[in-house]
């Protein structure tokens, strides 16, 4: 299940003879190949199907067709005889990792993250169900009639089935119910670890419980039993855990574990087929276990039935012959060499103690005895090249480190930028396109400086970015985002015009206002005698007038505010009852 291909044999017995010995592989490449074990050949392919790879094939019942989903989203019901495409419908959004077939054949289980029951007829979805945080590995049936009898069957409403995810330590089971409305799970089965093989032995009778087989990553066995009986609230523990084991007698006295690869049920649904070991050698024992026990080890001694032993060929490592007249370069200074002694046979290592007389050696003397200038080795300073700029642009790219690409990326130079994507080589492109694609997605600011990394990418680069035969969907969320800058750059730029007049208008008002009014009073003025006598008189005649008028508006204001309080007076009832107040007003 790690590798490549994902094997699936069908588990149901056909009539015709011929097709029982046909094992379908799935491919990463996206076509079947359909193996024949009699023969022991390749017997047919079945291409133009898939465009990506192939998770998960599924025979039906009826010999001549197979179903198969994959990384491309669709579903595909293939015709063995004629090795042509019966039929494809698009299964999920995203990839489609596992198929089950119902026990009367008329529907399908396809599940990505999310699980949907198919009507094989309309290819249609007759039920949807919540699934999985991360991508379904296991998909099975658990039941072949409903529990409660009382109701006619369909084929389909009241069976359970289970479901497992990569990096989920709960199994769940599900409830097909007549009507649309639970959707989540009924109940749930917890392991140690993320399931790698589950095998369960259907329940035909409505007292008759599930036993389930889980095998986890961690090499550990677990049995469940539990009659299906609705809904459970709380996940179920195991009833059984086994473990395999090292005796532990030879040389080594701890016992080392042993991880059980697979794990499957025999017809009497008693007895267990374990396989556990090494991969490319494994080890398969029919046991009979007594589930009674809450924790099983068996002990097995595994050394002494495997024939294959790697450990012999490891430790034979070959020492090479150093001469007297050998050089070794030490690493970090180029250029320098020192001789390396070779180890005189017989005799004892000096041992590093000085003796009580000895003086010990400076750092300078070593030195001096290891022949190296001190002066000519020079200490890196300052920014690095632009060679050492394309290693670790690659580097960088490569890792996906963050620190360094950024150190890198940040550059604004021109012409260390030019030089770091002249050096770098051919197949750092278009990652390095992509990490650019995705910065640019950022803020304006670092979206400034890429965009001098793209152009000098794309001037550089040109010739070998156009022999790409998929290079318009590898650069389309690049294409994107420049569509979608350019977009809005008219409007910017008729935004910024506008804005433009307001603020010189606004600004030519400021001046205006903040220039100091001119004083308009005479500094000197000059007048004649005559002119000045005449204005005297003529002062004097206005000043008596306005004297005369001045005294006759007085006397005007104070009849009228006499006649003002008489009103008032009146008005308020006040005039005949209190004349003392009356004077002090006036």
């Amino acid at each position: 299940q790690d590798g490549p291909q994902r094997k699936k044999r069908k588990s149901e017995v056909g009539e015709v003879d011929k097709q029982l010995d046909i094992l379908a592989i799935g491919t990463a490449v996206g076509s079947i190949l359909l193996y024949s074990t009699v023969k022991g050949e390749l017997q047919s392919k079945l291409d133009g199907g898939h465009d990506s790879r192939v998770n998960c094939v599924r025979w039906h019942q009826d010999n001549c067709c197979l179903y198969s989903c994959s990384d491309d989203r669709h579903i595909v019901e293939w015709n063995t005889q004629t090795c042509k495409v019966k039929c494809k419908w698009k299964g999920d959004n995203s990839s489609v990792t596992c198929l089950c077939i119902s026990p009367d054949g008329k529907m399908l289980l396809s599940a990505g993250r999310t699980i949907k029951l198919w009507d094989l007829e309309t290819k249609e979805v007759y039920r949807h169900f919540t699934g999985h945080a991360t991508s379904v590995s296991s998909l099975m049936f658990t039941t072949v009639k409903p529990m409660n009898e009382s109701k006619p069957f369909d084929g389909i409403t009241g069976l359970y089935f289970l479901s497992g995810a990569i990096h989920d330590r709960l199994l769940s089971v599900w409830y097909i119910r007549s009507d649309r409305k639970e959707k989540n799970a009924v109940m749930s089965f917890t392991v140690t670890d993320e399931p790698t093989f589950v095998d369960l032995t259907v329940s035909e009778v409505k007292e008759e419980p599930v036993k389930l087989a889980v095998v986890c990553r961690d090499g550990q066995l677990h049995l469940f039993e539990h009659i299906l009986n609705g809904y459970c609230k709380k996940p179920l523990t195991s009833n059984c855990t086994i473990q395999i084991a090292t005796p532990g007698n030879d040389g080594d006295s701890t016992p080392k574990p042993v991880p059980i690869l697979a794990a499957a049920f025999c017809t009497d649904k008693q007895s267990l087929l374990l396989v556990y070991g090494n991969t490319l050698q494994p080890i398969i024992e029919k046991v009979s276990l007594n589930t009674s026990e809450s924790h099983i080890c068996l002990v097995r001694d595994i050394q002494k039935v495997l024939s294959l032993k790697t450990d012999a060929a490891l430790t034979k490592v070959k020492t090479p012959v150093v001469n007297s007249d050998t050089k070794v370069l030490v690493p970090g200074i180029p250029g320098h060499s020192t001789a390396v002694k070779t180890p005189a046979s017989g005799k004892e290592k000096k041992k590093n103690k000085r003796k009580p007389g000895e003086t010990e050696e400076s750092i300078e003397e070593r030195l001096g005895a290891l022949d190296i200038d001190v002066s000519k080795v020079k200490t890196p300073g300052g920014l690095p090249q632009t060679d050492s700029f394309a290693v670790l642009l690659v580097q960088g790219l490569e890792s996906n480190d963050a620190e360094i690409l950024n150190k890198v990326l940040n550059t604004r130079k021109e012409n260390i930028v030019k030089n770091t994507v002249a050096r770098m080589p051919i197949h750092a492109v278009i990652p390095l396109l992509h990490e650019l694609t995705k910065r640019l997605q950022g803020n304006p600011y670092s979206a400034s400086v890429m965009v001098r990394w793209l152009k000098s990418v794309f001037t550089l680069h040109a010739s070998y970015l156009s022999t790409l035969p998929d290079l318009i969907p590898q650069l389309g969320m690049l294409y994107q985002l420049m569509e979608s800058r350019v977009k809005t750059l008219q409007k910017l730029s008729r935004l910024h015009g506008r804005l433009f007049i307001l603020v010189t208008q606004v600004a030519a008002s400021q001046t205006v206002q903040d220039v100091p009014e001119v004083n308009q009073t005479a500094k000197l003025v000059y007048e004649d005698d005559s002119s000045s006598e005449e204005g005297s008189d003529d002062e004097m005649i206005a000043d008596k007038d306005s004297d005369e008028n001045w005294d006759e508006d007085e006397e005007k204001e104070e009849q009228s505010d006499e006649q003002d309080m008489t009103v008032e007076k009146e008005i308020n009832g006040d005039s005949d009852l209190e004349p003392e107040n009356e004077s002090e007003e006036e």
